[in-house]
């Protein structure tokens, strides 16, 4: 046996020929890993380092690099927050449904990813009490985020791409308020150039974990799952409200409006705070999802009740939101071929679909995919999504200034556009007035107008002015009496629930951080202005200002840092989910139920099942979260995994 002190002194002389190959910044992470993940940590490390930029690779060595670099995410970016709980001797065969509440998917913790458990993280949080206003986030607002003139996506993405977004987050993440509010007061300097010069807002809840690394947390009063929740709730209170309880329905009216209460006229919905007009248009569709795959079923199994062809059409219905967002939201968001197939290799694996229809899931996550494996998977750590998952999904640059209608009433034009009838100001598109300013407006006119719009792109000096200035509300849907300046707010936020800055959080995700202003971008005006508010103290750099500001690959609608957030826990939300691995099966979701998951495949097949000829009529472009009016992709000869980026 070989003497403990000798492989101590061994792996300190290892360390230190290498040492001058890996970035200061690195060495103690590096040290802390096991012998496999250093030799694959210096693979991914000497490609950042050496400037060859993997996203210039060919295809197959691009999906190399990413899934190098998500093993090593799933085994160092991957921490608890809040004691578990445990099974309670929970048998997950009782269980072959979405609860109501998110309890009882992770055979071994019941309350993993449930409403009401702690957001994980990423990384280990920052304590920024000291420099909570520093610099004053309504003076980062105002000099680095406000709209000056429109900036969009071009053809890349339209509104309907930024409404989903929303409808996932409202599935996704909320955290719960403390009573408490604070107030955040515009400085001298920018005063006269902000929407409101003082607003109040209630703090986020810190919660006991239980503990000794991190001591405190916060709750996500929704479910972490990918079920639906935005539809169907995150408890039996949410969920009786939107229920008929005849042939397990969901409750929805003529053209695919929302149901609203009778006594307060509020939507009947699962999320239906903070919305706007796309939102709720979405979630109409998706109920009109739900309630036709409950006729399929009735049909097929007319001994199934009505419990039952709810259970089952809510597992189907989420499953189709889930594909559609994996593989073909993503997919335009993040538009290059590496991309396309590793969002498509995380559902039907680099074997590809035809072979996964054909033979089932074969070869385990690399051949045969995320979806379908033999059992789910946590890496150790109990599911949860994060703080720094919620800090990167801030994304409302997206929004525009005015959603303009189409008239659908008239011939197509050229490459299928309609012509424009008139134009909404967006702040008359949210919340309840929203709703009722667009009543009358069908369901076709609200996705055509959608679909041909570009959205906002996600840059500095691109954030709505109009969220500056914007009414909050309660859980219930019911308005605040205190409007926020939502730009000023989203900086906070960051700061009170301790998310790592710009520069630190690139070092926790082993990405180079950037040791001038230059090194995140070449625009002077940005530099200048980014020396006004910081100081030359790069590392006081917020995140949501970084992420902005950042040069973005060639194809993708947000940046790097973002993205590799998004690589870990996109994979995360499918693989620790036992209805998408281990009982993810006909057997689960009945033959019926499993296969029109198979053969979903788009949003674009969604619209087709219930406007049948909408899209022949108005749609040119390939995806549906595309502007309309653009022409279809391109059909390349050559074989996806060799090809080079455009």
């Amino acid at each position: 046996m070989i003497p403990f002190p000798f492989v101590c002194w061994a792996k300190n002389l290892v360390f230190s020929l290498i040492k001058h190959l890996i970035h200061v910044d690195f060495h103690e992470i590096f040290q802390r890993m096991k012998p496999m993940d250093r030799v694959l940590f210096l693979i991914i490390h000497g490609v950042d380092r050496s400037g060859m930029q993997w996203h210039r690779f060919p295809v197959f060595l691009g999906i190399a690099y990413l899934l190098t670099r998500r093993h090593l995410h799933n085994q160092y970016s991957l921490l608890n927050v809040g004691k578990n709980p445990g099974n309670d001797g929970f048998n997950p065969s009782d269980f072959r449904y979405r609860t109501a509440d998110g309890k009882f998917n992770d055979p071994y913790d019941k309350a993993a990813g449930s409403a009401d458990s702690f957001f994980g993280r990423n990384m280990p949080p920052v304590d920024h009490r000291e420099g909570l206003l520093k610099p004053n986030p309504m003076v980062v607002a105002t000099k680095l985020l406000a709209r000056r003139q429109l900036i969009d996506t071009g053809k890349q993405f339209n509104l309907i791409a930024a409404s989903w977004i929303q409808f996932m987050i409202h599935d996704w993440v909320e955290h719960l308020e403390s009573t408490h509010q604070i107030k955040l007061e515009a400085p001298e300097n920018v005063a006269d150039q902000c929407p409101l010069t003082s607003f109040m807002f209630y703090e986020t809840k810190k919660v006991n974990t239980g503990l000794d690394d991190i001591k405190k947390g916060h709750l996500n009063i929704k479910t972490s799952w990918w079920d639906g929740s935005s539809m169907y709730g995150s408890n039996s209170s949410e969920l009786h409200k939107v229920r008929t309880y005849k042939e397990g329905k969901l409750k929805i009216v003529k053209d695919n409006h929302l149901q609203q209460d009778d006594q307060d006229e509020l939507d009947i919905s699962g999320t239906i705070r903070n919305g706007w007009i796309g939102v709720s248009t979405l979630k109409g569709l998706f109920i009109l999802e739900h309630n036709a795959i409950c006729d399929v079923l009735k049909k097929e199994y007319p001994d199934l009740d009505d419990e039952s062809l709810y259970r089952h059409a809510r597992l189907v219905t989420s499953a189709v939101m889930a594909k559609i967002h994996t593989i073909d939201w993503t997919v335009e968001l993040l538009k290059t071929d590496t991309l396309r197939v590793g969002m498509r290799g995380n559902w039907y694996g680099l074997l590809g679909k035809r072979f996964k229809d054909t033979f089932g899931h074969v070869g385990g996550k690399l051949l045969g995919g995320l979806v379908g494996l033999k059992e789910p998977n946590n890496y150790g750590v109990p599911y949860s999504l994060t703080e720094e998952f919620v800090s990167v999904y801030r994304l409302h640059p997206l929004l525009p200034d005015y959603f303009y209608i189409r008239d659908t009433d008239s011939p197509p034009g050229p490459n299928k556009s309609p012509n424009l009838s008139h134009k909404v100001e967006m702040s008359n598109a949210i919340g309840s007035r929203g709703e009722k300013e667009l009543a009358n407006i069908g369901f076709t006119t609200r996705m055509v107008s959608m679909g041909h719009q570009a959205s906002g792109a996600l840059e500095l000096w691109n954030y709505p002015v109009w969220l500056r200035d914007v009414v909050p509300q309660n859980i219930d849907a019911t308005d605040r009496f205190d409007h926020v300046d939502l730009a000023s707010l989203e900086i906070y936020r960051d700061r009170e629930r301790n998310v790592p800055r710009y520069n630190e959080f690139r070092r926790s995700l082993f990405l180079i951080p950037i040791s001038k202003w230059e090194d995140l971008t070449n625009n002077q005006d940005v530099i200048d202005t980014l020396r006004e508010v910081y100081g030359d103290d790069i590392e006081q750099m917020d995140l949501l200002v970084g992420l902005l500001a950042e040069r973005k690959i060639k194809g993708f609608a947000l940046c790097e840092t973002a993205f590799v957030i998004f690589l870990i826990m996109a994979s995360r939300r499918l693989e620790a989910d036992r209805f998408f691995t281990s009982d993810f099966n006909e057997k689960v979701y009945t033959k019926k139920g499993f296969e029109w998951v198979k053969t979903s495949e788009s949003l674009k097949d969604v619209l087709d099942r219930h406007y049948p000829g909408m899209t022949d009529r108005w749609m040119n472009s390939t995806s549906a979260f595309t502007v309309w009016d653009a022409s279809p992709d391109p059909v390349s000869r050559i074989p996806i995994y060799l090809r080079l980026p455009q």
